[in-house]
């Protein structure tokens, strides 16, 4: 690296533009301060690259010499030059603060302003002051209104008592110290803006609780509630925002029934509001404070949204109007032509399982069309009343719609009355497969001998579907209580058979041992899928005496049988199958090869360490680095020391 004398020659000889800005670089790589008035010269270069490099090297200097600098730079008449020199000051600045401090008194007005802009980035504490005074005593509104700004930026506590002072400053400048006291969240600002709130316009008011929303202290709150009956009907929706924001809903039944009966009644009107925010914000008061004439209003606002569109906002339509409890509003909606209407209801009716809602939704369900009779089947069966017991066994004898009559099957299933075992039992028959699905469900969770008695019928069916239903039920009923037709049906001629009978032992692995010759006899089972089946099975348990059976899966002519052994050996951390491991990490296919680097790694130990340590020379990349990931993982785990 040249040293400083030779780079500030270079700089200043107006030579090659690759030269200087190779001398700027190596400049700012020496913090070169001899070089700082050269390199400021340069930000007014009409080279861009020239003028980066520049740029580049003075951030990286930086110090006072910088500053001092950069700042006559300021009032440069090209605007570019300016903009280059705030940014620059911005990042250094606070490395002399007095200086940027200094140029506060200035005459020229926009140099005071750019001074105030470039404090609000220094993150300094000794800014406030001087913002501070600027704020409150210059003569200029820009500046004042910039030294709000930067006190916001700035977000300390100790500008709160300045910027309060600044509230009854003009309009212009209390838009930003309104703006900068909700950045900061200072408990002195709540009276100081509740004070300015009064003699405020509207546009400032607004403004003032919007800032008090944000701030979200409770102290605001008895302040904001006296200024309600006096505020215009805009100004009074916001401060229903704010005060639901501030209290959020469940403290707004901590006010007493004469303040929350007055609140909703201006709740009410701020949901007419043009803004949503305001709008949404009621829809939570109300939710809490609630009413016949609120669930009503509410209720119509949510059958305008689009699903889609609106969801969250639907969401918070849907939670109000469940915070509001049963209502004549939501019965007098199911009763409605109003799909969007009966929907809406139907969705609350889920949520809130109200008998009266339970019955209005029973009563109206043969006079609406499919959908919503789905709607409302579904948020009966959500309900499991046992009340409506003969309602669904009504709609499974009279419904033809497999979405309704899987509501009805989930619900009776729910029940476990074995009573009416047979009918559901009747419809594993049915024509679509997901209603024989939800029929199968409700009749394991009936159970009961009289259900395994049909299921052990339903075995001997030359039906392979049928067979397969009854190995499902019986798997979910108990492998123990049903060990011939599971062993029966794991020789069963269908493959799907095989699979859920291996299925049916499930996670549990309950007795997995005795069973152990029959499962592995599967590992060289014809198809693939049964063959993976018994791989998954396998690793979900545990017990060494699985993992010969494991292992034997590693020679299977599938890959991905193969794959899911490495896999599942890696998860056990058999070390005993760490060698057949190695095999396969250094002459598999790069599928296999990487799913065992990546169980040596898990597993661990030294063998594993130093077969990954040969693999890491392999010459494909991605084995490489699968290699490298697991060799750090060993030496995390410090098994990794030879």
């Amino acid at each position: 690296m040249q040293d400083c004398k030779n780079i500030v020659a270079v700089l200043q000889g107006g030579g090659d533009a690759s030269d200087i800005r190779e001398a700027a670089w190596q400049a700012g790589e020496g913090a070169c301060q001899e070089a700082v008035p050269a390199l400021a010269g340069l930000l007014a270069s009409g080279n861009l690259g020239i003028q980066e490099a520049a740029d580049q090297a003075l951030r990286r200097i930086g110090g006072k010499a910088t500053v001092e600098a950069v700042i006559p730079l300021l009032r440069s008449d090209e605007a570019p030059v300016r903009n280059l020199a705030m940014d620059i000051l911005r990042e250094v600045g606070a490395q002399d603060l007095p200086a940027l401090v200094g140029l506060l008194h200035d005459d020229d007005a926009d140099i005071r302003i750019f001074a105030s802009d470039i404090l609000g980035s220094t993150g300094s504490v000794a800014a406030v002051g001087p913002l501070g005074d600027a704020l409150l005593r210059d003569p200029e509104v820009n500046v004042r209104y910039q030294a709000a700004v930067s006190l916001g930026e700035l977000g300390l506590k100790d500008a709160a008592r300045y910027l309060n002072k600044a509230l009854g400053d003009e309009e212009w400048v209390l838009f930003s110290v309104i703006e900068a006291l909700a950045k900061i969240r200072d408990d002195s600002s709540i009276g100081a803006l509740a004070k300015a709130l009064h003699k405020s316009s509207d546009l400032v008011a607004s403004m003032i609780v919007e800032a008090l929303g944000e701030m979200g202290n409770v102290k605001a709150v008895t302040m904001l509630m006296k200024h309600l009956d006096a505020a215009s009907t805009a100004l009074r929706n916001k401060i229903c925002k704010a005060i639901v924001q501030i209290l959020g809903g469940k403290s707004l039944k901590l006010l007493s029934e004469a303040e929350r009966e007055r609140f909703g009644q201006y709740l009410l009107v701020a949901l007419t509001d043009e803004d949503e925010a305001v709008q949404d914000a009621a829809m939570a008061g109300l939710g809490h404070v609630g009413g016949e004439k609120a669930s009503a209003e509410v209720l119509e606002l949510a059958a305008g949204l689009d699903p889609d569109r609106d969801h969250d906002r639907l969401m918070l339509a849907l939670d109000a109007l469940a915070g509001m409890g049963p209502t004549r509003a939501l019965e007098q909606a199911l009763e409605s032509d109003s799909t969007r209407r009966v929907q809406v209801a139907a969705e609350v009716g889920r949520r809130l399982c109200a008998p009266a809602l339970g019955a209005a939704m029973k009563r109206t369900f043969w006079g609406k069309d499919r959908d919503l009779q789905r709607e409302i089947v579904q948020a009966l069966c959500a309900c499991a009343d046992p009340q409506d017991k003969e309602f669904f066994l009504d709609v499974l004898g009279r419904h033809e719609d497999g979405t309704v009559l899987k509501a009805a099957l989930e619900y009776l299933g729910g029940l476990g009355d074995e009573g009416i075992g047979e009918l559901l039992f009747g419809y594993l028959d049915h024509p679509y497969d997901d209603v024989k699905e939800a029929a199968l469900e409700a009749c394991v969770r009936v159970s009961g001998q009289a259900m395994d008695d049909r299921f052990r019928a339903l075995f001997a069916d030359e039906d392979p579907v049928r067979r397969l239903m009854a190995v499902y039920a019986m798997g979910k009923l108990g492998v123990a209580g049903h060990a011939d037709e599971i062993r029966a049906a794991l020789g069963d001629e269908v493959p799907d058979i095989r699979k859920v009978a291996l299925e049916a032992f499930g996670d549990s692995c309950l007795d997995l041992e005795q069973w152990l010759p029959a499962i592995r006899e599967r590992l060289h089972d014809e198809h693939r899928e049964v063959r993976l089946t018994v791989v998954e099975l396998l690793g979900h348990c545990e017990g060494e005496e699985l993992l010969p059976c494991l292992e034997e899966a590693l020679n299977d002519e599938d890959d991905w049988v193969r794959v899911r052994a490495v896999e599942a050996l890696g998860r056990r951390g058999a070390d005993a199958s760490v060698p057949r491991l190695v095999e396969i990490a250094t002459g598999s296919s790069t599928l296999l090869a990487l799913k065992a680097v990546e169980a040596l790694g898990i597993i661990g130990g030294k063998t594993a360490f130093r077969a990954l340590l040969e693999v890491l020379g392999a010459e494909d990349p991605e084995l490489q680095a699968a290699a490298e990931d697991a060799v750090a993982r060993i030496q995390e785990s410090g098994e990794g020391d030879l």
